[in-house]
């Protein structure tokens, strides 16, 4: 999986995560379209949903949809496929994700004091992802950085601008002073 990819899916697998735990959220796949409960798939099978967010098909028979646990990076087998398991622009059902929101609770919730608002380090760092110098490089080849990798400075401040404004462009939803 890309870097953006793997920042994307743990971001918005973290906002599906939150969703599954609250009982009065709305179901994930609830815009499907089927109006009917997911026939029982096998993990790391594919459905008719696979561009949906994963949620685990090791949940108890008779389990609502939507409450089952769902799919945390690194705990199950993740689908063939770099983008299966983030959001689509666009697509029917699809809420926005709160990305402040997410990363705010995410940095509630870690020992460490993170700047996630300004440093792509601490973002990298937050989410989990290496934040390694090569890494960096490797995401801004991904993200068309035209300028110089030697200047990580420079760099790193564009790369922070430019993934919040790809994660909006990206089903997110991401506060203007987070963009710019």
């Amino acid at each position: 999986m890309s870097v953006f990819g793997s920042i994307m899916s743990r971001i918005f697998g973290h906002k599906q995560a939150s969703a599954a735990a609250t009982p009065s959220g709305a179901s994930p796949a609830a815009g499907s379209g089927t109006g009917a409960a997911p026939a029982a798939p096998v993990a790391g099978t594919s459905s008719a949903t696979d561009d949906q967010p994963k949620i685990s098909a090791g949940a108890a028979p008779g389990t609502v949809p939507g409450t089952a646990t769902p799919v945390v990076p690194g705990s199950a087998p993740m689908p063939s496929g770099a983008g299966a398991a983030t959001p689509v622009p666009g697509e029917v059902g699809q809420q926005p994700v709160d990305v402040e929101a997410v990363l705010t609770e995410m940095a509630e919730k870690n020992p460490q004091k993170l700047d996630w608002r300004h440093s792509i380090v601490d973002l990298m760092k937050l989410l989990g992802l290496d934040s390694s110098l090569e890494n960096r490089k490797e995401l801004a080849k991904e993200l068309n950085y035209s300028g110089d990798t030697h200047d990580s400075a420079a760099m790193n401040i564009w790369l922070h601008k430019q993934v919040m404004q790809k994660l909006a462009e990206n089903g997110g939803k991401v506060p203007e002073a987070l963009k710019g």
